[in-house]
C-alpha cells in the first residue's frame, strides 16, 4: 500500500488547515480514505467519529505532527504514510524570504496568474519551521530538487494553483477562493458570487474523481448557503485534495521539482508530458 497524506496548510495557528489522505494498493486506482476541513477534525474522524460538514469545527490550530501521522496511519489499517504534500513554504535552511524554489514557480506559471506568495521570517516563520522540523524528525525530510520524483518518506511542497492548471487542462489559474469573490466578479451581488464559487467547486470536485475513487465531500447547494465564509471549509478540503493528487502524481513519477537543494515545489507535468 501506498498513502499519501495532502496538507492545505494555513501559515498561521488561528487560520483553518483542510487534510486530506488518500491511498493504493498494488495497481488498484487511488482512493480517498478521508478529507476533512481542521487538524481536529481529521484527528476525530480517525477514531471513528463522522465530520457533520455544515457544524464541523474549523478553527485554526498549531498541527501536531504526530498525532496526524498517527491518525493517518490508523486510517490505513497501521500502514505508514509514505508521502506528505504540503501546501505551505518549506525548506532546507532557514525561509527568510523569497526562496529559488518560488521564483522558478512564478517564471514558470505567472502568465497563468500563478505566482506564487513571497513566504518570510514571519509567515509562516516559526510555525513552518517548527512544522518542518517535526516531519523530518517523524522520518519526512523536505524534497528537494535532488529527489527523483517517486521517491517516498519525503515532504513534498506542492501548490494547488498550477496543479489544478493540470487537473482541468486550463490555461489559466482558477477563481475559487472565497475571500477574493469580490475581486473575481466585482458587479455581482454575494448570491450570485455564491453560485459562481459552487459551480466551479463542482469541477474541481469532478476533476478529482475522475483520479480519485471514494471522494466523500458533500458540497452544498449553492440556494442553501448564506454566506461566503461558510464555503471556506469546503475550499480548504478540496486544496487538501489537490495537494494530495499533486502527491499521486510525484509518487507516479509524473512531477517536476522547481527549486534547488534546499526546497523545491512539486507541479505535477502537463498531460502532454504523462498520462
Amino acid at each position: 500500500m501506498i498513502g499519501i497524506l495532502g496538507i492545505d496548510a494555513a501559515w498561521t495557528d488561528h487560520e483553518p488547515s483542510g487534510v486530506a489522505l488518500v491511498a493504493r494498493t498494488d495497481t488498484a486506482p487511488w482512493r480517498c480514505v478521508c478529507v476533512a476541513p481542521s487538524y481536529s477534525a481529521f484527528l476525530r474522524a480517525s477514531q471513528g467519529e463522522t465530520i457533520s460538514w455544515q457544524s464541523v469545527d474549523c478553527d485554526g490550530e498549531a498541527p501536531d505532527v504526530r498525532s496526524i501521522l498517527a491518525a493517518a496511519s490508523r486510517l490505513i489499517d497501521g500502514h505508514v504514510v509514505d508521502v506528505v504534500a504540503i501546501d505551505m513554504p518549506v525548506s532546507r535552511a532557514n525561509i527568510t524570504g523569497r526562496r529559488t524554489a518560488d521564483d522558478l514557480v512564478s517564471e514558470e506559471f505567472g502568465a497563468a496568474g500563478c505566482g506564487t506568495h513571497s513566504p518570510s521570517e514571519d509567515r509562516p516563520g516559526d510555525l513552518g519551521a517548527t512544522l518542518t522540523v517535526a516531519f523530518g524528525d517523524c522520518g519526512y525530510p523536505v524534497a528537494t530538487q535532488h529527489d527523483k520524483s517517486g521517491t517516498l518518506a519525503r515532504l513534498v511542497e506542492v501548490y494547488p494553483h498550477p496543479a489544478l492548471l493540470t487537473l482541468l487542462n486550463k490555461t489559466y489559474r482558477l477563481p475559487y477562493k472565497a475571500g477574493k469573490t469580490k475581486k473575481y466578479w466585482p458587479k455581482d451581488g454575494v448570491h450570485e458570487r455564491i453560485e459562481k464559487l459552487s459551480n466551479i467547486y463542482r469541477q474541481i470536485l469532478t476533476a478529482l474523481k475522475a483520479e480519485i475513487d471514494g471522494i466523500d465531500l458533500p458540497l452544498p447547494n449553492a440556494t442553501s448557503c448564506t454566506s461566503l465564509a461558510s464555503l471556506k471549509r469546503y475550499e480548504d478540503s478540496l486544496d487538501a485534495l489537490v495537494c494530495a493528487w499533486a502527491g499521486c502524481r510525484y509518487v507516479d513519477g509524473s512531477s517536476t521539482a522547481y527549486g534547488d537543494a534546499d526546497a523545491a515545489i512539486w507541479v505535477p507535468d502537463a498531460r502532454t508530458k504523462s498520462s
